[in-house]
């Protein structure tokens, strides 16, 4: 056999092997919910704890009884001096009912997936403390990255993937009706709450 022909042999092999590492890499996840699709490109290589979990609700299709039900923009969170815009979904149960113990934070310092527009990252109150809730960010959101100072804590949230397609449903889930709250309401979700949650129908994985 020629040099030629082994050189391309090797050369389509090492290009085969090339992609099919780079697509281990990536898991792509579609939601359909009540308000449309939207598809999720989720980075185990960056964020393995993290993407292992979102999964474990996704295969087991824990999910499929979730809803987006709290929506943060600009003119509803006057309680907070630092502001961002995201929608938040998830199971939203007490902690004892969750089917999974929460995982150990991974910080956007470790990851290096920052809270860009499009990125989904999940919910906590104390680091370590992520379930089921996760949220999509609109526009850029600096000050969930680790050091940034949304949470006090300055950790950050825990970046693990991005939308690829549909931001036009995560933006116009962000605009839906939300509660009215009482002025003088110190709860951190006053009128952030939607009148009627985006249900969360079936995610699955497309690879």
């Amino acid at each position: 056999m020629s040099r030629l022909i082994l050189t391309a042999i090797f050369t389509s092999v090492f290009h085969v092997t090339v992609a099919s590492e780079l697509a281990a890499e990536l898991v792509t996840v579609q939601m359909q919910t009540s308000a449309g699709n939207i598809t999720l490109e989720l980075y185990p290589d960056a964020a393995p704890l993290t993407v292992a979990n979102f999964l474990n609700y996704v295969d087991r299709h824990f999910y499929d009884q979730g809803s987006f039900y709290r929506v943060v923009r600009m003119d509803n969170q006057t309680q907070n001096t630092i502001k961002i815009e995201v929608i938040q979904g998830g199971l939203n149960l007490e902690p004892e009912n969750l089917p999974f113990a929460p995982i150990a934070h991974e910080t956007t310092a470790d990851t290096g997936i920052r809270h860009t527009d499009g990125v989904i990252s999940m919910a906590r109150l104390e680091p370590g403390t992520a379930s089921s809730e996760f949220f999509i960010c609109i526009n850029d959101q600096p000050e969930l990255d680790y050091g940034g100072m949304r949470n006090p804590d300055g950790q950050g949230f825990a970046a693990f993937g991005r939308v690829v397609s549909g931001m036009n449903v995560v933006r116009a889930i962000q605009q839906m009706k939300t509660d009215t709250p009482p002025t003088d309401s110190l709860e951190y979700t006053s009128g952030q709450i939607l009148l009627e949650p985006v249900q969360i129908e079936l995610v699955t994985r497309l690879d």
